[in-house]
């Protein structure tokens, strides 16, 4: 059983608390990136990137200074956004790092797949973004079915805790005898469930902090999840779909 999750565009670096022995798997793909993003003028950077020009001059002087083997940080540890901070892996007990690094994978449009412990550095490349590299017209095309070959394992079940934006890659490839069981976080509003982005990220995070606690090798293992207010519904639930509704007070 692979679950896959999405990067965050925040990263910071840390290269003192774990050494990192290896990078991710497609990194001929990843220096392909490299040269063509540090090839564009600063200005096809910035709409590149679509963002302010803080951020945009950081991420061009880390395009330029970039050293894709060196000062490296895990990437469990590297990415900073919501999901990464409910994950919490800074405190992760024994076993829990083990676990992740078995069933976890992250997906990026830089590095394509990468496992929790191996070394990144920091860089801005969403998947949406609008990169033409190599006579392709997306970095979706780019990475092809690479992605999911590297995602899916023997057992041929996915746990989908991604956004959108990056699941995509790899449910396009799905075959008959995968099975992919995407995980919604919602509450309930009129009768419908809805998803609100902010809270949805604490959950995916809290999801795999949870699976890590309990050594989670089945999907069913998933449906005792409850933290955050949230519950399983097996009413609104499926083999491929699993809601979690939160309870909350008006």
């Amino acid at each position: 059983m692979r679950i896959i999750i999405s990067p965050a565009k925040k990263m910071i670096v840390d290269t003192d608390t774990f050494s990192c022995k290896e990078v991710p798997c497609f990194m001929e793909k990843t220096q392909i990136l490299k040269d063509w993003i540090c090839g564009l003028s600063y200005a096809e950077q910035k709409a590149l990137w679509k963002c302010n020009d803080k951020i945009a001059q950081q991420n061009a002087e880390r395009f330029a200074q970039m050293d894709l083997y060196r000062d490296l940080t895990p990437a469990l540890l590297a990415y900073d956004g919501i999901q990464y901070t409910y994950m919490a892996p800074a405190v992760f007990e024994d076993g829990q790092y083990a676990y992740v690094q078995e069933h976890l994978r992250i997906l990026s449009g830089f590095y394509g797949v990468v496992k929790p412990m191996e070394g990144v550095v920091p860089y801005r490349l969403e998947m949406q973004a609008k990169a033409a590299v190599n006579g392709t017209r997306s970095l979706y095309e780019f990475w092809g079915e690479d992605l999911y070959r590297e995602v899916m394992d023997e057992s041929r079940v996915l746990i989908n805790l991604a956004s959108k934006e990056y699941s995509k890659c790899i449910e396009k490839y799905l075959q008959p005898e995968d099975r992919c069981i995407t995980c919604i976080f919602g509450e309930l509003e009129n009768g419908k469930v809805v998803q609100k982005g902010v809270y949805a990220k604490m959950a995916r995070g809290e999801m795999v902090r949870y699976m890590a606690s309990i050594d989670a090798r089945q999907p069913e293992q998933m449906q005792g999840f409850d933290r955050e207010g949230y519950a399983f519904d097996p009413a609104r639930s499926s083999e491929r779909e699993y809601y979690f509704v939160r309870k909350y007070e008006k």
